[in-house]
């Protein structure tokens, strides 16, 4: 089965053809960093980096370009509250992304444009569209035609005069027409400006990844990514303004992922409804986070909710451990069995399975399944009193791919869980309530645990006495 993509433009999953032989251009919408990063933020970039990591093993070279935007009014407005420039808001910000990125095991991108490092593409993009007829200056500001784009609206599905009900211009716009979307916006005074023929300002939100896209990957590239809340009118204006600039199809594939979900409805940093990225990694492993977020296929919405997480913290935990004993067990030295069966047939099988999962829109939902296959059979060998010499035989290989096919979607890269020692206070706890179990003071134990249960921390008690760890 050769590798199949669904679009967002055409409704379809159709073949892979990259523009280029064995290399795919990648462009990923990536955050405005008025904030610190968000779940919502890491689910775009584990996304993305599936379907890079997959391209990779297939033996693509992958140029992966994702942005920032560092200027926009909730940049402005965050600084002028905190007293701060700009540039300190959005440096610290994209300094958190990048730091929670590599905690995720996202790879690093090949280039991460930011808007304010290419005022000159922009203008002369913004340019060229005046020159052909799709866009018009009014007094500081410019703006591009809509209507002089007959395809407008192709992406999202939507009728330009059924879109035109209901939206008026605002106050202080000189729009022609109500659906006419920014490319320079003239600056206010005491505001972050650049120079431009039209007069000092900065760029709209769409025409920077438009001017970006083109510079690092070239006026059509294959595919292109972000959250679905940017179909419209995000992806829907580059489109618009990079097609009309060039007369050529822009991005080939668009493959926007589902979001994540709190309560049912998405997570928004202007609606403060949201989990930083940094408090939930304090209390889940990052390797759980990741399993969870491609637990779902990518352009499915998934919620967010501490019993799922818990869930998946458990299921991870079955294939770290059958990774562990198989690597235990079955040693490095992979030797092809005399029959080709049994286990060493199920890990061909499962390696089988998990590409076409992924070959059918990067199905990574459906491969960590085939995973959880793989596993149950080299535990089904590495348990076995007397194994014949062909599973034994088998084990190294199986596990070996095990380790490979996880590898492939970002997983298996901390090896155990990460030890993180509790603070004190509950390790404290812990050894009173170990005296109270001693003495059988049994009330006085459950009082305890309760105490170190509030603290976040969850008990196991083992051989060698009882170790707090950080619930899931």
């Amino acid at each position: 089965m050769s590798l199949r993509v669904y679009d967002t433009r055409t409704r379809k999953k159709v073949p892979f053809e990259p523009v280029r032989p064995r290399h795919a251009g990648m462009y990923v919408c990536g955050m405005t960093v008025q904030d610190k990063p968000h779940v919502g933020h890491m689910r775009y970039a584990v996304a993305g980096d599936v379907i890079r990591r997959y391209l990779e093993a297939k033996g693509y070279e992958v140029t992966y370009v994702t942005n920032f935007t560092d200027i926009d009014d909730r940049i402005i407005d965050r600084a002028k509250q905190e007293g701060i420039p700009h540039t300190k808001v959005s440096e610290r910000n994209i300094a958190a992304f990048l730091q929670y990125s590599d905690l995720l095991n996202v790879k690093r991108a090949t280039h991460y444009p930011r808007a304010t490092d290419h005022i000159a593409e922009i203008v002369r993009l913004i340019q060229k569209l005046i020159d052909k007829g799709h866009a018009y200056a009014a007094g500081v500001d410019v703006y591009f035609d809509v209507r002089s784009d007959p395809k407008y609206g192709e992406l999202s599905g939507r009728n330009v005069d059924d879109m035109r009900q209901g939206v008026r211009i605002e106050v202080g716009e000189s729009k022609r027409d109500p659906l006419d979307f920014t490319l320079w916006k003239g600056a206010k005074p005491g505001e972050p400006s650049w120079p431009s023929p039209w007069g000092p300002g900065r760029p709209g939100w769409h025409i920077e990844c438009s001017a970006m896209a083109m510079k690092y990957l070239g006026e059509t590239f294959d595919l292109h990514g972000g959250g679905q809340d940017l179909v419209f009118p995000h992806h829907e204006n580059e489109i618009a303004q990079s097609e009309a600039a060039t007369g050529k199809t822009f991005a080939r594939y668009w493959v926007e992922n589902g979001l994540v979900l709190l309560r049912g409805t998405k997570m928004s940093k202007s609606e403060q409804h949201f989990f930083l990225v940094e408090d939930v990694a304090r209390l889940v492993e990052p390797e759980v986070i990741r399993f969870y977020l491609q637990s779902t296929h990518y352009r499915s919405p998934i919620e967010w909710n501490e019993d799922r997480l818990r869930e998946a913290g458990i299921a991870y935990g079955r294939l770290r451990a059958a990774l562990e004993t198989g690597e235990k067990a079955g040693g490095t030295e992979v030797k092809k069995p005399t029959t080709g069966k049994g286990l060493y047939a199920e890990a061909l099988q499962a390696e089988k399975l998990f590409g076409e999962a992924m070959d059918d829109d990067f199905n990574s939902a459906k491969a960590q399944g085939h995973l959880f296959d793989l596993a149950k059979a080299i535990n089904r060998v590495a348990e076995a009193d007397r194994p014949s010499e062909d599973e034994r035989m088998a084990l190294a290989h199986a596990t070996r791919t095990l380790r490979s096919l996880g590898e492939t979607l970002g997983l298996f890269w901390g090896g155990k869980p990460r030890e993180e020692e509790a603070p004190d206070e509950v390790q404290d706890l812990v050894r009173q309530r170990d005296e109270a179990r001693l003495q059988k003071q049994w009330q006085r134990a459950d009082e305890l645990r309760d105490k170190i249960l509030a603290l976040g921390y969850v008990l196991e008690d083992q051989k060698g006495g009882t170790r707090a760890r950080r619930k899931l």
